[in-house]
């Protein structure tokens, strides 16, 4: 403790060196409009600073820290729970029988129909609870993550996040989150100024920096807070990230606030040794917490469709009902009074007199009608299948476990692997067509490399990439001798070195200039891919070529050039050494990490930046005469910092020869207008690396200096210095306007490229997510830049890509009117709809840009009906600049005007809203945070995973779970309408054809286990096939397997096997007289007939054998495991019946020896179970040879390559069509960038021919031997 309290503070004085940004002299109560706000509506917290225990009691109550994303409590559980539950009408339904079976009216006993309801929807609930049980322990665990609190008379405690209390001080140490959000009051530098990661927040990489009042500087140390008492006053909590009002009174001194003091939640501090902060917003009042929403109830479209279905057999279920009252009701009032004997009489104990039973009342036969209408409801409620919700719920538990359990969805590095938080959504997973992206930290994995640079128009760093690798090795040619003479063409420079081959690909340069053909050798093509995609030992820094690695740059002949490349890298930053390694090599911090990449680069290249003080800058620099590092030292004189508006950042420096240089480095349309005559020398052949380095989707900047006379830099000096103490809000202006002055007449030395490094497998991923059908939109907080560079990088950007820049224009921007914005906004939506019209091929590749000014118009509800069209009318939509609160309104908009299932995967806190908005919610496990993880319904460890994840699981579980529907759509039905016939059979009596035990049993027990094992095990086909035909997938989106039409047909299936079961065991015990009149038959050889328990043991045999047969043609993929459970299921039936009769006659009822003494020794049982079987499966069976011979499938087709081996004409495997139909209509991933590269170089290598054509044609050797005579 005393320790970190005795820390030394930093002695560099940023707030000395910057000159924009949050630097600008401080706000005045008069200056700062918003402060007139202060005590009105919206605007009336206040915060005791250092007097937590004021706030516990009203008006100044507020929430504590705790923060929730748990969907229950102890006391909402029970009623939400319930309420999901009888939302669905299955539940609804055996709710109201349970409720009948107390009464007269049931034909079961109560226990029958209220133990199902009790064990459906507790098991139900129970699963519920688990899932949000494991909400809560990850909310247990960052609410128990600790933090430095003051406790009083300077001490500081270790104190729970949740326990922290508006007013509370507390200190953050250096990589921590922020736990509230804070008032800055000091930090480990003397000016008060600390470095922010808001990534959590907006996805942006870029550092914030974030300075103090002067009037709290000297609260520096933990003793300093004894006696500190301060009040806050400012805006009430809300969602907005970038703006905040308020003022601290502080020693009777009222100072203004502004957002630059503010420390938000869920940002970390960088770069800073520690803080001291204020909480201001604690817990549900904090903004990132507001800018998140509750976790809603989501149901999958295939659930809500099984209401419909449910519905649908509810309908079936009143028509049979109505049928048998009506039914008896006519048979009451007409035949029952030539059977008088029939009649029953009821007693009634109070007058001790019989009355007519009330089922049986001749005299009102519609009351009586009606009570059989309502007995009936009851007794074909087999036609609800109750069950059906359970196996749902246990086979979606399964399904998860097994997912939570692939092993190829497990990630080494992290130690990490899937997690499906909630198993409600497994088939939803099969059906997504629109994919939500963040971009920082899902596609990216947070870090930066230096990977190519353009030298004095000599490009470095290798000049392949792997689209060029890929397209070469389709055209059979070589890429480098391609771009060797497409270079040629394009630049007039004859320079061999403008064309000189990386060392990295040697052997292919070798290759070219031999005129060899292409490299066959799979080890030469592992070489050069490697060397683009291969790690870097050195953090930041994947740079291969030879010529300038081991200080080999001082053999170039542009050397002068070179050197002062490499000095710029080494100067022109922010940057901060930190540390140093065993090999004499620096780390560094700063405030973008672009910078460190530069940094780290200079180091590697031989200059490297050691040591800064306030106006001192120390590089040890390698010297190319001497051959030795050389330290030395540059007095900075002026910063001018990178912004938004800038696009650059330039130092400027003296040498120890008092030569004044301006180093600037930025944008490279910002750097190339601000050139001077005699530096545009290399401008010509770096605009063209500039080209390819975008289409590789690195980030580029600009490098170039300038020579400054010291007469011309001491005018301009004060000119500066004069516009820097400005006060008033034209000081920004002046400021921009004196470094115009300054920067211009600059000279070009070339440009470096650095990467913003995606993770493992991003493209390929996104590659295989196009070839199945599926959308990705990319919406993310970081400039537009950057976005477009990852646009490119990820492939789901194209250099042949139209692409449409939705963005204010600068006068709407300016005058801030709405109307004029949303004309802008429309103006440039029906100009870009025109354009898309005239494009003339609808096929053609758009990719639309939105900047967040321009997008929050464009989601106005005015606006939104033209936007929509045109988005969803895109291959690819970048949205930069979004807000979290955007972004789920993003989300929401797009899933209601497409009607299409949408998935949202993020990283960080500002993706919350759009994972809960999204049907489907997948967080990523990385390195920041776990606020998207437990918001999420689905978790992954690496962007990678998502593709297996929906083509593999998602495609298999939305089979499983349609299938599992259907079939127990078509057993129930086969069973429930056995008992309606039965009805008929025996004109209406309400008797029940089965035993009540078999009637418990069918659900439970004996055909349970195979659907269980159908909605878990199945596989259409091996999950190494769903990757390879991706096109699978799409049959989901479609929704064919889960068709009205399928529902249908899977009712009249059941239909016609409930009328086969019982026609043929009716005829096997009853025929027609002379008369036509039915009589019983002998059932055995004694000439015994058969009643009703011989009927009803019969028929359900039937049953059982049949819905079991039937579900083993359903399953395509067999394991021993459902061989045991449909097999397994029918041996139970007859043991159950050979245990139940064999137990006395007061117990077994029906069933008392009936297998062993009747059944049994019966050949009809068994031949008429055999022939119904048959011919109950007949129909399905006609109908899949039709399917599987006539119309097949995509599975079918490939279950046909697998298990027959089949071929088609022209020598080309199904194989390789199934494929080629994955990826003809893709228009983004890597596929469909190789397919334009490959026309591209085809068109290109066209025009050369015709060049090469011309100019033989042309030429007077040719026209001389043409015009000779033979």
């Amino acid at each position: 403790m005393s320790g970190s309290s005795g820390r030394r503070k930093r002695k560099i004085r940023w707030s000395k060196l910057y000159s924009y940004g949050c630097f600008r002299p401080p706000y005045t109560l008069d200056s700062d409009p918003g402060q007139q706000l202060l005590g009105q509506p919206g605007f009336s917290r206040v915060v005791f600073c250092n007097e937590p225990q004021l706030h516990n009691t009203k008006p100044f109550k507020y929430p504590k820290n705790y923060v929730s994303t748990t969907k229950y409590n102890i006391v909402t559980f029970l009623p939400k729970a319930l309420f999901e539950q009888f939302r669905r009408v299955a539940n609804l339904y055996f709710l109201l029988a349970a409720v009948l079976s107390i009464t007269d009216l049931a034909p079961f006993t109560p226990t029958s129909l209220i133990a199902p309801l009790v064990f459906v929807v507790g098991v139900s609930m129970i699963k519920e609870a688990v899932e949000d049980w494991h909400r809560f322990l990850q909310d247990l665990n960052v609410n128990s993550r600790t933090v430095m609190a003051h406790v009083g008379g300077g001490l500081f405690v270790e104190k729970k996040w949740q326990g922290l209390c508006v007013g509370d001080v507390i200190k953050v140490n250096k990589n921590e989150y922020f736990p509230s959000d804070l008032l800055l009051l000091s930090s480990s530098f003397e000016d008060g100024i600390c470095y922010v990661e808001t990534m959590n927040l907006d996805g942006e990489t870029n550092l914030k920096v974030k300075r103090s009042l002067e009037a709290t500087l000297d609260l520096a140390k933990d003793q300093a807070f004894s006696e500190f008492k301060a009040t806050i006053r400012c805006e009430d909590p809300n969602p907005h990230l970038y703006t905040f009002v308020g003022n601290i009174e502080l020693n009777n001194v009222t100072y203004p606030l502004c957002p630059a003091t503010l420390l938000l939640r869920d940002s970390k501090l960088r770069n800073t040794d520690y803080i001291y902060g204020v909480v201001i917003f604690s817990g549900p009042d904090t903004k990132a917490v507001r800018n998140s929403t509750r976790s809603p109830s989501k149901r999958s479209r295939i659930e809500r469709k099984m209401d419909l279905v449910i519905y649908l057999l509810f309908s079936m279920l009143l028509l049979i009902s109505l049928v048998t009252s009506t039914g008896f009701a006519v048979y009451l009032n007409s035949e029952m009074v030539k059977s008088w004997y029939l009649s029953l009489k009821v007693n009634n104990l109070a007058s001790n007199q019989a009355k007519p039973d009330p089922f049986f009342n001749q005299s009102k036969p519609a009351v009586s009608g009606f009570l059989q209408f309502v007995r009936a409801l009851i007794l074909y409620g087999y036609l609800i299948p109750i069950s059906l919700y359970v196996s749902i719920e246990v086979v979606k538990v399964l399904q998860a476990m097994l997912i939570n359990k692939d092993i190829e969805l497990y990630d080494e590095v992290t130690c990490k692997s899937v997690q499906t938080r909630t198993s409600n959504l497994n088939e939803e997973l099969g059906q997504v067509e629109m994919i939500l992206t963040d971009k920082t930290g899902t596609l990216t994995c947070n870090q930066m490399e230096f990977r190519k640079c353009s030298i004095a128009g000599v490009s470095y760093g290798g000049d392949i990439n792997k689209i060029d690798f890929a397209a070469s090795k389709r055209m059979n040619v070589e890429v480098e001798s391609y771009r060797f003479s497409m270079d040629e063409l394009e630049t007039a420079s004859q320079s061999f070195e403008m064309f000189e081959f990386s060392v990295a690909d040697v052997s292919t340069e070798k290759a070219s200039l031999a005129g060899q053909k292409h490299i066959q050798n799979s080890g030469a093509e592992c070489s050069r891919i490697s060397s683009l995609e291969g790690e870097s030992p050195i953090k930041g820094f994947n740079f291969r070529d030879d010529r300038l690695m081991n200080r080999k740059w001082m053999y170039r002949s542009n050397l002068s050039d070179v050197t002062m490349f490499f000095r710029v890298m080494a100067l022109c930053h922010t940057g901060i050494p930190v540390e140093a390694d065993q090999a004499h090599k620096l780390k560094y911090e700063a405030e973008s990490p672009e910078e460190v990449c530069f940094l780290i680069a200079a180091q590697e290249f031989g200059f490297q930046f050691s040591q800064r003080s306030q106006s001192i800058m120390y590089v040890k620099e390698f010297n190319p005469f001497s051959g030795k590092v050389v330290d030395r030292k540059y007095k900075l004189l002026n910063l001018l910092e990178f912004c938004s508006a800038r696009k650059r950042m330039s130092v400027i420096v003296s040498n120890e020869d008092s030569e004044i240089f301006l180093f600037c480095k930025g944008a490279d349309n910002i750097i190339f207008d601000r050139l001077a005559d005699n530096g545009r020398s290399y401008q010509q052949a770096t605009t063209l690396h500039l080209s390819n380095y975008a289409e590789d989707g690195f980030r580029t900047l600009a490098f170039a200096y300038r020579k400054l006379d010291a007469i011309e830099y001491e005018k301009w000096n004060s000119v500066f210095t004069k516009a820097k103490t400005t006060i008033g809000p034209e000081r920004e202006e002046i400021l921009t306007e004196a470094s115009e002055m300054i920067e211009k007449d600059l000279i070009l030395l070339g440009v470096a490229a650095v990467e913003d490094k995606l993770q493992k497998g991003v493209p390929e991923c996104i590659d295989k997510l196009a070839q199945a059908g599926m959308k990705i939109w990319l919406l993310t907080g970081d400039k537009k830049e950057t976005a477009i560079n990852i646009g490119f990088s990820c492939s789901l950007l194209r250099q042949d890509m139209k692409q449409f820049h939705l963005i204010l224009g600068k006068e709407s921007a300016a005058s801030n009117r709405l109307k004029e914005m949303q004309e802008d906004i429309l103006d440039q939506l029906e100009g870009f709809q025109k354009m898309k019209s005239e494009e003339g091929n609808k096929d053609a590749p758009l990719a639309l840009i939105v900047d967040g000014k321009a997008l929050e118009i464009a989601l106005r509800s005015d606006v939104k009906d033209r936007f929509l069209p045109l988005a969803v009318g895109c291959s690819s939509v970048i949205c930069c600049r979004v807000s979290p609160k955007q972004k789920a309104l993003i989300t929401r908009l797009v899933k209601k005007h497409t009607g299409k299932t949408t998935l949202a995967i993020g990283d960080g806190a500002n993706d919350v809203g759009m994972i809960q908005e999204a049907d489907i919610g997948v967080g990523i496990s990385g390195m920041e945070g776990m606020q998207a993880v437990m918001a999420s319904d689905i978790s992954l460890p690496q962007f990678r995973f998502l593709a297996r994840l929906l083509i593999v699981h998602g495609h298999w579980c939305y089979k499983r779970i349609s299938k599992m529907i259907l079939y127990f759509v078509y057993k129930n039905i086969a069973f429930g309408l056995t008992l309606f016939y039965y009805e008929v059979y025996t004109r209406f009596s309400g008797e029940v054809l089965y035993d009540d035990w078999y009637m418990a049993l069918f659900n439970v027990i004996l055909t349970s286990l195979p659907v269980i094992s159908l909605g878990v095990l199945e596989q259409d086909v091996s999950s190494e096939v769903c990757l390879k035909f991706p096109a699978l997938y799409q049959q989901g989106q479609k929704n064919i397997y889960f068709t009205w039409s399928r529902i249908i047909g899977w009712i009249l299936n059941g239909i016609v096997a409930s009328i086969v079961i019982f026609l043929a065991n009716i005829g096997t015990i009853s025929t027609f007289d002379k008369n036509g009149i039915v009589a019983e038959k002998a059932f055995n050889k004694d000439g015994n007939v058969a009643d009703i328990n011989h009927l009803g043991a019969m028929t359900y045999t039937c049953i059982v054998w049949t819905v079991n047969c039937q579900i083993a043609l359903i399953i395509t993929h067999f394991t021993w495991i459902q061989h045991l459970f449909i097999w397994g299921s029918i041996l139970i039936w007859y043991i159950f019946l050979f245990f139940y009769g064999e137990l006395p006659p007061a117990i077994s009822n029906r069933g008392f020896r009936i297998l062993t003494e009747a059944l049994g020794p019966a050949p009809t049982y068994w031949l008429v179970t055999l022939l119904v079987v048959v011919v109950a499966l007949l129909p399905y069976f006609i109908h899949i040879s039709i399917q599987r011979s006539f119309y097949p499938l995509d599975d079918h087709v490939i279950q046909e390559m697998k298990y027959c081996r089949k071929d088609i004409g022209n020598n080309k495997l199904i194989w390789e069509r199934e494929q080629n139909n994955s990826v003809v209509m893709t228009q983004i991933g890597i596929s469909a960038r190789v397919d334009a590269r490959i026309r591209s170089m085809k068109e290109n290598l066209n025009q050369k021919r015709q060049l090469i054509f011309r100019s033989l044609t042309s030429s007077p050797i040719f026209r001389s031997l043409t015009s000779s005579p033979m």
